[in-house]
């Protein structure tokens, strides 16, 4: 038969722990180690959030970048192997041009010329030039719009669409046409009427030149 076990003595007290000290005791340690645990996950929180916000800036703040450099029309209208003069126009430096493109193979058998550019209010205005152009050609760049008015702009007569007031015109918010026997011009953009006018303007002095 094995003698009874004293319990055991608490140095600190100099005699065994009684049943409420031992519940104290227990207690206490207890309400330490959920505390413990509690600043550990509100430490892991805090972390996780803090990589989510360096995450953040990485992605969305970005120093600006320079503007991407004009693209040389000119020079691409000069390469082009086109059966007709294309239109240049020559436009103050502030017109930046973001595209220049000549398609002598299209799938409508339309040879095009094509030129967007930003203008100095950061407006778009886009030129599609079309060489021996028919009228479908032409009634397919306009969506097969009506003009609203006509205007003669250095001696070249143009027809004009006006369809800012429409439910989602889009790059045909305002257009210009003209055309003759060597095919059709049109303008189409979001520009004001200004900025058009000095587009047509440029493209009447080269057409009148030809």
């Amino acid at each position: 038969m094995n003698a009874r076990q004293d319990p055991p003595i608490v140095a600190e007290l100099g005699r065994p722990e009684t049943a409420e000290e031992i519940a104290a005791r227990k207690a206490e340690t207890s309400r330490t180690h959920r505390e413990s645990q509690t600043f550990r996950n509100l430490l892991v929180a805090l972390l996780a959030s803090l990589a989510v916000v360096v995450v953040t800036v990485l992605v969305v703040v970005r120093p600006d970048l320079p503007p991407a450099p004009a693209i040389d029309y000119r020079a691409i209208a000069a390469e082009a192997d086109s059966p007709a003069p294309l239109a240049v126009p020559d436009l103050p430096q502030q017109w930046k041009a973001n595209s220049a493109v000549f398609d002598a193979k299209p799938a409508d058998g339309v040879a095009t010329w094509y030129m967007g550019f930003i203008t100095p209010k950061q407006q778009f205005i886009g030129v599609r030039q079309g060489i021996d152009a028919n009228p479908t050609w032409l009634a397919n760049q306009l969506k097969n719009r009506t003009a609203t008015e006509s205007t003669t702009i250095g001696g070249v007569a143009w027809q004009v669409y006006d369809n800012r007031t429409a439910r989602d015109a889009g790059n045909l918010a305002y257009a210009m046409s003209t055309s003759d026997s060597r095919g059709a011009v049109v303008l189409f953009g979001t520009a004001d009427v200004d900025e058009f006018a000095t587009m047509a303007a440029a493209l009447s002095a080269v057409l009148e030149s030809q």
